[in-house]
């Protein structure tokens, strides 16, 4: 049996592809068997022999006391026989999921895979996805046919980047199998490193919808935040006022307006979408709450611009701080960021733009959105906008906003920071 092998270091496992979900999984596991690393990355392969993250989530201790070799060659990953697969899973710009970082990984795996042995998919997809167009791959490539030869699985990953208290370790894992023995054995496998237990799903289809309803549930719950916020907003009442007298009822889920950005909560639903429409059916609910979430760059954009044109009226002289340019508090992940719509909008009308954060890279901003960061911010803003509370904005007060600003500037607080903590310039929350 493979988790007998696993165990005893008779056959290694292996992770394909090391990014914010990957090399964790990767490194838990090297603390129990023998695990191989696998990315096409070669620049993230060498840091990663030298005991560095190149997500800058993990530190040169979390390296340490594994059996782990990490490589972008398929010679050693034949060496494997247990293989998780997790590579992100994007959408393009039109909003439609992207299968191609998935489908090669497929192909990788068809190229290398033995009778006997075990792939479970972890990236998040349509319910279908790992046995209509992950399998077929695997199965052409190898001349192996999934039960009879080997056998598939999926375990959707619940990383959650940034957060150091719910860790794979930590959170229930979700397993599932092509079949009774696959189930069991991918299920102990998992136990290995998950201390608080796994679930053993009916199907695979089933583990993959858990997974996609996990992120589409928050983001519609988002949404209907940020239309609040809107409403409220015009109402003249401040959004989070109304959360902390709402939240004081025992069952008020406490919810907060905001950016949807990232990898997961403003991707997944879309997958789900895709895969409704492919069938005849075209859903409103989720399509709704993607289309307010997508929104609220813009409108927080617009919000600024009438501030400057009601106090200046040149747009082109204005200058404005944007405060945190990650999707996420306190991560340098800047995938999917929503903050890129906010300068965009912003630079559209021609207003000056400068962006800091503590944690982004800013030649990695400049690849992805065409602008990067300022070293030391100005002391003229027409507006402020913080984006994200990273943990070195906290401490932000009065007379730090009043030092870089003019004396009518608007300080937009997103996350409700700085709630009764600015008087000496005009404030905004959503």
């Amino acid at each position: 049996m493979i988790y007998e092998d696993l165990i005893s270091k008779k056959s290694k496992l292996a992770v394909i592809g090391l990014g914010y979900v990957g090399l964790p999984i990767a490194l838990e596991f090297a603390k129990k068997i023998s695990v191989i690393g696998f990315d096409i990355n070669e620049k993230r392969i060498g840091m990663m022999k030298q005991g560095i993250d190149p997500s800058n989530e993990l530190g040169k201790e979390d390296f340490q006391n594994s059996d782990i070799v990490f490589t972008s060659s398929l010679d050693i990953l034949r060496e494997a026989r247990f293989f998780i697969v997790a590579v992100p899973t994007p959408v393009d710009d039109s909003n439609v999921p992207d299968l191609v970082p998935v489908k090669k990984a497929s192909e990788t795996v068809g190229k290398v895979i033995k009778k006997g042995d075990y792939v479970v998919f972890e990236s998040t997809v349509y319910p279908g996805c790992t046995e209509e167009d992950c399998l077929p791959i695997i199965e052409k490539l190898s001349g192996l046919k999934n039960v009879a030869d080997f056998k598939l699985g999926y375990s959707p990953e619940r990383i959650n980047p940034g957060d150091k208290a719910h860790t794979l370790a930590s959170i229930v894992k979700v397993v599932s199998g092509s079949d009774a023995e696959s189930l069991e054995q991918i299920a102990k496998v998992y136990e290995l490193v998950v201390k608080a237990g796994v679930h053993r799903a009916p199907s695979i289809k089933v583990a993959e919808a858990a997974k996609i309803i996990e992120n589409t549930q928050r983001d519609l719950n988002i949404a209907l935040m940020n239309e609040l916020s809107v409403i409220f907003d015009k109402m003249g009442i401040n959004t989070y006022d109304v959360l902390t007298a709402a939240g004081t009822k025992w069952n008020f889920l406490k919810f907060h307006p905001g950016l949807v950005g990232g990898h997961c909560i403003g991707v997944d639903p879309y997958y789900l979408t895709h895969k409704a429409q492919e069938l005849g059916y075209t859903p409103k609910v989720i399509l709704s709450g993607r289309s307010i979430n997508d929104s609220m760059g813009g409108y927080v954009a617009q919000k600024v611009l009438r501030h400057i044109i009601k106090i200046s009226g040149d747009v082109k002289k204005s200058k404005v701080l944007v405060k945190g340019a990650t999707f996420k508090e306190n991560v340098s992940d800047i995938r999917n960021s929503k903050v890129a719509d906010v300068v965009r909008v912003l630079k559209s009308y021609y207003v000056n733009v400068d962006v800091e954060d503590p944690f982004a890279d800013s030649s990695e901003l400049m690849h992805e959105y065409g602008f990067g960061l300022v070293e030391t911010p100005g002391d003229d803003y027409d507006a402020v906008i913080v984006t994200v509370p990273h943990n070195s904005y906290l401490a932000l007060d009065d007379e730090y906003f009043s030092s870089i600003s003019r004396p009518d500037a608007l300080i937009v607080d997103l996350k409700g920071i700085y709630r009764d903590k600015i008087n000496k310039r005009n404030y905004w929350s959503l």
